[in-house]
């Protein structure tokens, strides 16, 4: 009966304890810890209570002491379930957080009494609230008095954290988070470093991994507050662990702990603050683990054990490997312990590699090289008249042994030369002019090397180092390059294009500072220019090859406003009037070999054009349209260079002759559409009414898609209104008619298919009218599937217009909503279809899946996957393929929903391996192979016939294909084997 008042009682206490006065708060916990005396039973309602009072702002001073005082005499606080244990560490944390000053008069008696409450403890939910009150008292200074020791066992005896959440646990205390909380009380002072450190010991020479990985870590995060006094004494001990880890252990990430532990102790060692009459304990650890990894007499074989030398001579030099990694973290300490092992090391290094003829031993020295140069660039840069700076006393050396990597026949080893020359080149101060020659010839040299990667290598540091040395590169390199491009010595096609090539790529890659783009873009129209002129039948990929080359130019100057309004307002205006010239009439007689106004050749020059706007600043942007613009509606070529052209430009009239001019709507597309959307586009009302009548009514299907792609993407970013809403409205009024019937029904569902994904990607109301339409037009046997794989491009990323980086107008989630409010009348469609027709439906719904985020379909999944089953014995490649590709993920994200319908997964899947198509055999072979990750005991009844199955593409006459065969057939052999 006393129970359940008192229970009584601190419920209510617990709902209105922020009312009480002060002396009803006295007299209540006079009350509650004479209670703390009474029977068992009643003491978990008592605690309780006092929970209450200790969130009371107007309890007296020394109420928190004497409620302490009770609980700590009175109350066996491990012998009480968990719930009560938990409210014993509430009350102490609630009067941690408002009575600090009382509880630190004390003393170290109010340590004592929490180590008699926390003793014992197994409760995972607990522990984390005790752990937090010992980083308290630590981090706020209460007195520890002698019970240090004491504090450390009690949290100490949960070191290595054993514990396994129970499955479907409601409170979701994972093992890493006890782990995080009891390395934050040990490494909270240095008073435990004493006990601290033989633990970590002891368990760094265990057998568990897991051990050592908490040991490690807790070493590492121990020496953020240690100093020389709490390591000396242990500090042979962990070396020992430390070296013995990194030479033996086969896992790698007990290797990098090792290695950042390493790296903290000397980190540690070098902070601390040395005493006149004291030992600098940083040079006895560092000369350690020298002599653990070298011989310290420089007259010596380099390596400390002579049994050990024949490593320098393989190719694996096993030894070497785990004492530069030991090296290389001790000198990523700090820039003291850096020129230490570097003064010992470097020279070292040099001397192998002198001594080592083999490329691959080598090789592997400069790696190890290679490792602390760039340990130097954390440090930053050398600077002359630095005494300790092991790089610069042998700056001649290095410069020696990093240009003879590079003149090496070795590719490997070129490639690390060329990686220590970038990182050399970031050193400022480290190169001489001299030396920045030499680099600028190697680099040319190797970027024009017919390896590829050799070249590619040479390119990319080119490019990073450019930025650092533009005179050089661009005095240098560029005119090399230039000479190279433009050089007529008598030689083969194949070897000068692939010359040319190369020469473009490295022009393009070394363009990373202004000042070098300003020299070689001209170049590169140049080169454009003349290839224009030329009568070779390869000039349509010489200039593909130079447009890729702008294109990558234009993408680095991206983040730079002057280099890349220079770049536009030069490439733009060339490259209109070189297209303008190539669509003049008088030129188009000879309209095959210009290769300027073929489709690979503009499709080219569109992303260069693109890449140019869409990092304007406004204020350009406008003065440049303000000039594109009339060029297209009026035939304005004023600002283009070279602009005397023979006749009018016009790319909206009408006659035959104007069909080349026509084709140059994609320039203005790139342009206009990748605009910000803040900039006005001067007439844009009468150039929308040109786009639309063009994209229905011309007969050249590239310039009809263009043109549509064009005037969707300004209908994306059109402001709404009543204007929009006209424009829309006469869209629709064209295109309706065209559709129904005659000649260019291709063309109008062109049209349909960009205006519906404009506006799909705002949400405009008008999509789903438009959307409307396209779902019936999947019943038509002509345009029907067209407008299937049109739904790929409603749903695709677009790689010109509508999409993010041209500042088109895309809306969060959209795929999800054109799912949600069309996959349902797809659905409805297919089943009212007709047989001649449902394909198409299967694959709009393929291509709709097929694009969606995994997540949501695969809660989508149980609704649908019958469709999905169905258009598997599709007769269309492309429904097979889509729905395949569809299909993967999910076997490997939904394996409990999958194995429903393995039988039918099984039997389609075998059946499209002996596909006519090999990119639907490739599928369906991975399918079968992702089918091994549903549960095995559905699986076995299937494996001997599938394993059957599988020999047969084992034999196929592709390559991928039995490639693929054989990892499939692998996994269902080993299906239901031990350990799987």
């Amino acid at each position: 009966m006393r129970g359940r008042g008192i229970q009584l009682l601190s419920q209510v206490l617990l709902q209105c304890y922020s009312l009480l006065q002060e002396k009803e708060v006295l007299h209540l916990v006079m009350f509650y810890e004479s209670r703390l005396q009474d029977n068992h039973l009643v003491i978990p309602s008592v605690l309780q209570g006092l929970r209450a009072l200790s969130m009371c702002e107007v309890l007296s001073p020394g109420l928190a002491v004497s409620v302490l005082k009770a609980i700590f005499q009175e109350v066996h606080v491990q012998s009480l379930p968990q719930l009560d244990r938990h409210t014993v560490y509430s009350i102490i944390t609630n009067f941690m957080s408002t009575r600090e000053e009382e509880l630190k008069g004390l003393g170290a008696n109010f340590t004592f009494g929490f180590i008699q409450v926390m003793d014992g403890e197994k409760d995972p939910r607990n522990l984390l609230v005790a752990f937090q009150i010992v980083r308290d008292l630590i981090a706020k200074d209460y007195a520890l008095g002698p019970f240090v020791e004491e504090l450390f066992e009690v949290t100490s005896c949960y070191f290595p954290v054993d514990f396994t959440p129970p499955p479907n646990d409601p409170h979701g205390i994972q093992r890493e988070d006890l782990i995080l909380s009891l390395r934050a009380v040990l490494a909270s002072t240095t008073q435990f470093a004493e006990f601290l450190l033989p633990l970590l010991i002891e368990k760094l020479d265990s057998e568990l991994q897991s051990a050592k990985l908490d040991s490690l870590q807790t070493l590492t995060a121990c020496c953020a507050i240690y100093g020389q006094k709490e390591l000396q004494e242990f500090l042979p001990s962990l070396w020992s662990s430390l070296r013995r880890e990194v030479f033996q252990t086969a896992s790698e990430k007990i290797e990098t702990e090792c290695l950042a532990a390493l790296r903290a102790l000397s980190a540690c060692l070098s902070r601390s603050v040395l005493s006149s009459d004291s030992e600098d304990l940083l040079d006895s650890f560092l000369s350690s683990i020298l002599q653990a990894s070298f011989l310290s007499s420089p007259h010596s074989n380099f390596w400390l054990l002579q049994d050990c030398r024949h490593h320098l001579c393989e190719p694996d030099m096993k030894l070497v490997w785990p004492s530069a990694k030991l090296l290389q973290a001790a000198a990523g300490a700090s820039l003291r312990t850096y020129h230490c092992i570097t003064h010992s090391v470097l020279p070292l290094l040099l001397e192998q590699y002198t001594k080592h003829t083999q490329s691959s031993q080598r090789r592997t020295i400069l790696e190890m090289l290679l490792g602390f140069l760039e340990l130097q660039q954390k440090w930053g840069n050398v600077e002359e008249g630095e005494d300790e700076s092991a790089l610069l006393l042998l700056q001649a050396q290095i410069c020696s042994v990093v240009f003879s990597a590079l003149l090496d026949p070795s590719v490997q080893l070129q490639l690390v030369g060329i990686k220590a020359l970038t990182v050399l080149g970031s050193l400022q101060g480290f190169l001489s002019s001299s030396n920045l020659e030499l680099v600028a010839d190697h680099l040319i040299r190797l970027a024009l090397h017919e390896d590829s990667q050799s070249s590619e290598a040479a390119m990319e540091a080119a490019g990073s180092l450019a930025p650092t040395f533009p005179k050089v590169f661009s005095g240098h390199m560029v005119p090399r390059l230039k000479e190279e491009l433009q050089s007529e010595r008598e030689e083969s096609y194949h070897n000068r294009h692939s010359l040319q090539q190369r020469c473009l790529q490295a022009l393009a890659a070394v363009s990373t500072h202004t000042s070098i783009v300003k020299e070689t873009v001209p170049i590169l129209l140049q080169h454009l220019q003349k290839v224009q002129k030329g009568t070779e039948a390869r000039n349509t990929q010489d200039m593909i090859s130079v447009c890729q080359s702008l294109h990558r130019v234009a993408l680095q100057c991206q983040q730079d406003a002057e280099g890349c309004w220079y770049f536009h307002q030069t490439v733009v205006p060339c490259l209109l009037a070189m297209a303008v010239q190539a669509a003049m009439p008088e030129s188009t007689h000879t309209l095959p070999g210009k290769a300027l106004l073929e489709e690979e050749v503009l499709a080219a020059m569109i992303p260069v054009i693109s890449a140019a706007t869409t990092h304007l600043r406004p204020e350009l942007a406008a003065q440049s349209v303000s000039h594109v613009v009339p060029l297209f509606l009026d035939g304005d070529v004023s600002f283009l260079p070279q602009n005397s052209f023979p006749c009018s430009f016009q790319p909206f009239g009408d006659g035959e002759f104007l069909e080349a001019q026509r084709r140059l709507v994609a320039l203005l597309m790139a342009f206009i559409c990748s605009l910000p959307r803040d900039v006005a586009i001067p007439q844009q009302e009468w150039l929308l009414r040109e786009l639309l009548a063009l994209s229905c009514s011309c007969n050249c299907p590239f310039t009809a898609t263009t043109a549509a792609k064009c005037f969707a993407g300004l209908v994306n970013k059109h402001p709404a209104g009543q204007q929009l809403d006209e424009i829309l409205q006469l869209a629709v009024n064209r295109m309706e008619p065209s559709l129904a019937e005659g000649p260019r029904r291709t063309q109008a569902l062109t049209l349909l298919l960009w205006v519906t994904k404009a506006l799909v990607l705002r949400y405009h109301p008008l999509s789903s009218c438009l959307t409307d339409k396209l779902l019936g037009l999947l019943g038509d046997t002509e345009l029907g599937p067209a407008t299937a794989d049109g739904f790929s491009l409603l749903m695709a990323e677009s790689p010109d217009v509508l999409h993010k980086g041209c500042h088109a107008d895309v809306r969060i989630m959209f795929r999800q909503r054109f799912f949600t409010d069309n996959v349902p009348k797809l659905v409805q469609g297919f089943h009212g279809a007709g047989p001649d027709v449902k394909a198409n439906y299967l694959k709009g719904l393929s291509h709709v899946l097929n694009h969606l985020p995994k997540p949501v379909l695969v809660t989508e999944l149980p609704t649908l996957l019958s469709l999905l089953l169905e258009a598997l014995s599709c007769s269309d490649r492309v429904v097979q393929l889509s729905t395949l590709s569809c299909l993967h993920p999910l076997l490997l994200e939904a394996p409990q929903i999958m194995s429903l319908h393995v039988d039918t997964l099984v039997t389609k899947f075998l059946n499209l391996t002996s596909s006519p198509t090999m990119a639907v055999r490739i599928a369906a072979l991975r399918c079968a192979h992702a089918l091994t990750s549903l549960p095995t005991t559905v699986l076995l009844p299937y494996k001997g016939r599938v394993i059957r199955a599988l020999a047969k593409p084992l034999d196929d006459k592709k390559r991928l294909v039995r490639k693929e065969a054989v990892a499939a057939r692998g996994e269902w052999f080993l299906l239901g084997s031990p350990g799987r």
